[in-house]
């Protein structure tokens, strides 16, 4: 669902860009409070996971396809805020490295991919798992529903955003109910990988899931004929052998295979909004991408004749950069915190 330049008009586009900067300002205060020495990590790996995911486009119907958006995964493994950080990041390597989605367009497309996927997902699986029964199994169901509610519901904020500053003149009802119907279906497939890959995750290391902690009431045991709290349960504890290192080794070879290999399998019909646009008209003003001449332009090496190698590298240079930048602003972000923490208990003192 990356809006290209041209879809939508430059005052609105403009605005959007102001509401994804205070979305993302507020989401680096807000990610000082989720991240810590295990999480930083995790949350660059999370990051370049859904930029290696988001190059395996899925077939929906006919002629069309999908591919993961990443909002409510992002969300439920490292937290709201920095999940929306982890959209932004690979939405920004995405349109500067391979001409993906609109440089004009950033604000629209994390404002819609980023912001309204996660706040959507992100809410609504909360609201499952406090009457769910607490468990594991709890989790990856409320995934899997929060992340298929999420795609149509970034369908319909780009339809808003068409309805206000759309440059051309197509019917709102004809291109809402064409985004909802396409983005229910490629809904489905967020959802199914979506609750694979936190399920997997919850298997190993259930306590390095944003969503998964503080699911079990805590152990009662009966103290002088009273009942007492017992220290915190181990619902949430490691697996046995399991560590934050091996996740991330796990987690980063995954996303090179995919990325590096898998993709070249992926589906080649447009996605969603390339068909529903060129199926209603809504592409006839698109602008040609401000990094179209990249080496990296449409996922390919340039200079590169073989298609196979010539994606191969892309994916794993994007996933490099992705897992870089993202790495490098978490880091930065948890470092903030402890100096903020730092300076408040020397002032204490």
């Amino acid at each position: 669902m990356h809006v290209p330049d041209g879809f939508i008009n430059a005052p609105v586009s403009a605005a959007a860009g102001i509401v994804a900067a205070g979305a993302v300002a507020v989401s680096l205060r807000g990610a000082r409070r989720e991240l810590d020495e295990r999480t930083a990590p995790l949350a660059g790996l999370v990051a370049a996971f859904i930029f290696a995911v988001q190059m395996l486009n899925f077939p929906v119907a006919a002629g069309t396809s999908g591919h993961l958006l990443g909002g409510a995964l992002a969300a439920i493994l490292v937290g709201p805020y920095t999940g929306v950080l982890c959209i932004a990041v690979v939405l920004l390597m995405q349109g500067i490295l391979f001409a993906d989605g609109g440089l004009t367009a950033l604000g629209v497309n994390i404002t819609v991919m980023g912001v309204v996927t996660v706040v959507v997902a992100y809410a609504l699986f909360r609201g499952l798992v406090l009457v769910l029964p607490r468990t594991r199994r709890s989790v990856t169901v409320a995934s899997f529903v929060a992340a298929l509610v999420s795609v149509p519901a970034a369908a319909v904020a780009f339809t808003l955003f068409y309805a206000i500053g759309g440059t051309t003149d197509v019917p709102l009802g004809k291109v809402l109910t064409a985004m909802v119907g396409v983005h229910t279906l490629i809904g489905i497939g967020e959802a199914v990988i979506t609750m694979l890959t936190v399920g997997a995750v919850v298997a190993v290391r259930p306590d390095l899931v944003h969503g998964a902690r503080g699911l079990t009431a805590p152990l009662k045991l009966r103290v002088g004929g009273e009942l007492v709290d017992a220290a915190p349960a181990s619902a949430v504890a490691p697996a046995p052998g399991g560590s934050p290192k091996k996740v991330w080794i796990g987690g980063l070879v995954t996303a090179l295979v995919l990325a590096g290999f898998v993709s070249f399998y992926a589906s080649a019909s447009p996605d969603g909004l390339e068909k529903v646009a060129a199926d209603k008209g809504i592409d006839k003003n698109v602008e040609e991408h401000a990094a179209a001449g990249s080496p990296l332009a449409d996922y390919g090496v340039k200079d590169v004749d073989d298609a196979r190698l010539s994606g191969g590298l892309a994916g794993v240079i994007g996933v490099g950069a992705t897992l870089a930048v993202g790495t490098g602003a978490f880091w930065a972000v948890r470092r903030r915190r402890a100096a903020t923490a730092e300076a408040r208990t020397g002032a204490q003192v």
